[in-house]
């Protein structure tokens, strides 16, 4: 029998999610439960002048009020930039900022006493663009007093590689352009929820849905003051993160904060608008950027200067900094290199990880650029890729290193798929196909908390029967790592995926891991447990080996049952359950994973620095109507590099979702905003693509078999987004000769071009 590695195989959980048994945060249900709404801002940036609660707390239903006072300690998933509290104190920053929370019987009274409340404020100058930040302020008018010469600058990140701006100007071909993206958002199904219960040994539980539990833990314990192993963190089923629920949140803090005041569980789940006012997503980002090659088409150079909005806290925005630049490494050979990123601080909710983060806008613009430089050279689009391809097992100019590298197969598939050397530049008016590749992380080397403990570690238990349960700190937000965890213990103990089970994302039961975020987790937590599982593996056969005086060596573990080749042992999985076991009983083996020592010695060669880097080549068709600008766009070849695809229905399904977000980013996401509010905080203003606006998609797994990862497997959860939004840009050039320097593609953008063109 073949083992579930490299098979399609359906989600553990999907049973669960289609009738609906799954239970999510808000399924939760405890006896004496209070609810939670709050009191938000309604100024970008003021100052508190008065609060007063007296009035809402003597309202009928009402149980206790918490103001911003009661929680003043800083937090932040970075530890380099903890700027936010709970609640505000003594100032807002945006509108939508929890002032104030109101724990009460019912929801409805919550609300009401929250409406209660009495806030007076005194308006400070708001910056609502990050070129409003650019310019000095006033000490008192800085939205953070740590933002330094008087700007609202929080992060400017750097990095130069052997002078790309000289070689730009003297180059004989140079792509220069400016770009500009709107800022989106996750869009992701669940709506942010959390409960927190005060137990009768005065510990807390905080049950909600996060990415990450871990980071949660500790920052709640900083916020609260309380040891960490006084709380626990349970991560249930999840409707989608995409990096949105990555973050640690004030109303995790809050909700928390009155369980501990009212010693009774308290629960908070968001309503769509609140979900879309503490929005993370992607940054608004302006860039100028410039290529150039010589004669042959060979890269030479590249150098961009990067403004993106942060909005009014840091969250991943350090990481965001350099992602933007560091990440265009790559797939591409360039040994002069340049970048500068600055992110502002603003009145507006904050930005931080989304999938694919940091490097999907940058992505547009070098793609775009390639394309106008293969125009110019007369070369075709695929060729001038081609010619310019990282190899494998190299480094680049900033000491990435390279492994694995399926680029080559993934774009001379989609240009086989899609007819490109008969259709490109053939098409009728209106009609078009553009190319683009991609490049990105399996994990981040480098954790964000700096310390000695593993990114990860994983314990497998035997008991009496025959069931191997795994312990893992990652979370399942959707992507199936629960099912990787039960598919690799099968695979390493020759069993059916029936005796195995999981637990997990637990910080009371299961042991540390660092979260949901950078595609680590089937490349880290898949290390670790097919490392624990195979010495689960090796205790078992170390037994069968003494009792049956054979050696350890000759003993097969497959279609469950424990054997040698001459079958002078032939045991079924449950005979060899009961030798392991015997004057013991139940035992545990664990398995971590740690990343190996890479990168420079320059500042800020951490960023970026991944054990494996994932390829991708995708190939889209439009149509565009000439007189309404509408964007169509008919088809979607992707090819992505996975390294080793151990379950391809899954890595199919994440290839077909980045395709799907890829599409509402490039025509039709944006955030509104006027005087700082945001003006579409649902889904029918905010355009998320509909089913019959879903593109035919054609996916091709390449393999390259990593030589680090788990069975040779590295990332496919972020990876594929990257190519999708400059193929559908470049394909409306193709189909209608303008090319599109903003994000989204909406029909008014289509027309200006079209109108400028005559």
């Amino acid at each position: 029998m073949k083992g579930p590695i490299g098979r399609r195989t359906p989600f553990i959980d999907a049973i669960d999610k289609a009738t609906g048994q799954a239970m999510y945060t808000d399924d939760y249900k405890f006896p004496n439960m209070l609810f939670v709404r709050f009191l938000r801002s309604t100024k970008s940036h003021a100052k508190i002048k008065s609060l007063d609660i007296t009035e809402a707390e003597s309202y009928p239903g009402v149980v206790a009020i918490a103001t911003g006072e009661d929680l003043p300690i800083s937090f932040g998933v970075l530890p380099t930039s903890p700027d936010e509290t709970a609640m505000a104190v003594k100032k807002v920053r945006y509108q939508g900022e929890i002032v104030a929370a109101v724990a009460a019987e019912t929801i409805e009274s919550a609300q009401l006493g929250v409406e209660k409340i009495k806030i007076e404020y005194e308006s400070i100058t708001e910056f609502i663009t990050p070129q409003d930040s650019l310019h000095k302020c006033e000490p008192d008018e800085q939205i953070h007093p740590h933002t330094k010469n008087n700007k609202n600058i929080h992060k400017i990140a750097e990095l130069r590689f052997n002078e790309p701006e000289k070689e730009i100007k003297s180059a004989s071909h140079i792509q220069t352009g400016k770009f500009k993206f709107a800022g989106v958002t996750h869009a992701f199904t669940e709506p942010h929820s959390t409960l927190a219960i005060w137990n009768r040994d005065e510990t807390l539980t905080v049950i909600s849905a996060t990415q990450v539990p871990h980071y949660l833990h500790i920052n709640l314990s900083k916020v609260l003051e309380l040891p960490l192993h006084k709380i626990q963190v349970k991560k249930p089923s999840l409707g989608g993160g995409f990096g949105g629920k990555s973050d640690p949140f004030p109303h995790e803090m809050i909700t928390s904060f009155l369980a501990i005041k009212t010693k009774r569980p308290v629960k908070c789940t968001f309503s769509r608008e609140e979900v879309f006012i503490t929005h993370h997503g992607r940054h608004p980002t302006e860039m100028s950027m410039s290529i150039s090659c010589d004669d042959d088409g060979k890269l030479t150079a590249l150098d961009t200067d990067i403004i993106i909005d942060g909005g009014a806290y840091g969250s991943f925005g350090v990481v965001t900094s350099y992602y933007n630049g560091v990440l265009l490494q790559g797939p591409y050979k360039i040994d002069k290199f340049g970048f500068r990123t600055q992110r502002a601080y603003t009145n507006k909710h904050q930005c931080g990880a989304m999938r694919g983060h940091g490097a999907v806008n940058p992505r547009y613009a070098v793609e775009t650029l390639l394309d106008m430089m293969a125009y110019d050279l007369k070369i075709d689009p695929c060729e001038l890729r081609e010619r310019n391809f990282l190899p494998e097992n190299s480094f680049t100019v900033g000491e990435f290193r390279i492994t694995s590298n399926g680029i080559r197969d993934c774009i001379n598939t989609v240009r086989e798929k899609s007819d490109w050397d008969k259709k490109y530049g053939k098409l009728p008016f209106g009609s078009g196909l553009g190319v683009a590749c991609g490049f990105f992380i399996s994990g981040s080397a480098l954790p964000i908390l700096w310390n000695r403990y593993p990114q990860t570690v994983v314990h497998a238990k035997l008991d009496f029967d025959g069931r191997v349960v795994i312990f893992s700190g990652a979370s399942d937000i959707g992507q199936g790592s629960d099912t990787m965890l039960v598919q690799i213990a099968a695979e390493e103990l020759g069993i059916p995926m029936e005796y195995v089970q999981v637990e997990v994302a637990d910080t009371k039961i299961t042991p540390v891991d660092l979260g949901s975020y950078s595609s680590r987790v089937t490349f880290m937590v898949g290390n670790a447990t097919k490392t624990a599982t195979s010495n689960l593996r090796n205790e078992i056969a170390i037994a069968i080996a003494k009792e049956k005086n054979v050696s350890v060596n000759d003993l097969y573990f497959e279609d469950c049952r424990v054997i040698t080749k001459n079958k002078s042992v032939d045991l079924s999985w449950m005979e060899a359950v009961e030798i392991a076991m015997a004057g013991r009983g139940a035992f545990l083996e664990s398995g971590f994973y740690i990343s190996p020592k890479l990168g420079g010695k320059f500042k800020g060669a951490g960023a970026g620095l991944s054990p494996a880097y994932s390829f991708g080549a995708f190939i889209s068709e439009v149509n565009v109507h000439p007189k309404t600008g509408e964007v169509n766009v008919v088809k979607v070849w992707g090819a992505h590099d996975c390294g080793k695809a151990l379950n391809p229905l899954s890595v199919e399904g994440q290839i077909e979702g980045s395709i799907h977000m890829g599409l509402g980013q490039a025509v039709s996401e944006e955030m509104w905003y006027k005087n700082g509010q945001q003006m579409n905080a649902n889904f029918l203003d905010y355009r998320i693509p509909y089913s019959v606006d879903t593109p035919d998609m054609d996916i091709t797994i390449i393999e390259s078999n990593d030589p680090e990862g788990p069975y040779g497997a590295k990332e496919a959860g972020e990876g594929p987004i990257h190519p999708v939004l400059p193929s559908i840009g470049n394909a409306v050039y193709d189909a209608v000769g303008v090319r599109m320097m903003e994000l989204p593609i909406t029909p008014d953008k289509v027309l200006k071009k079209l109108k400028e063109k005559v």
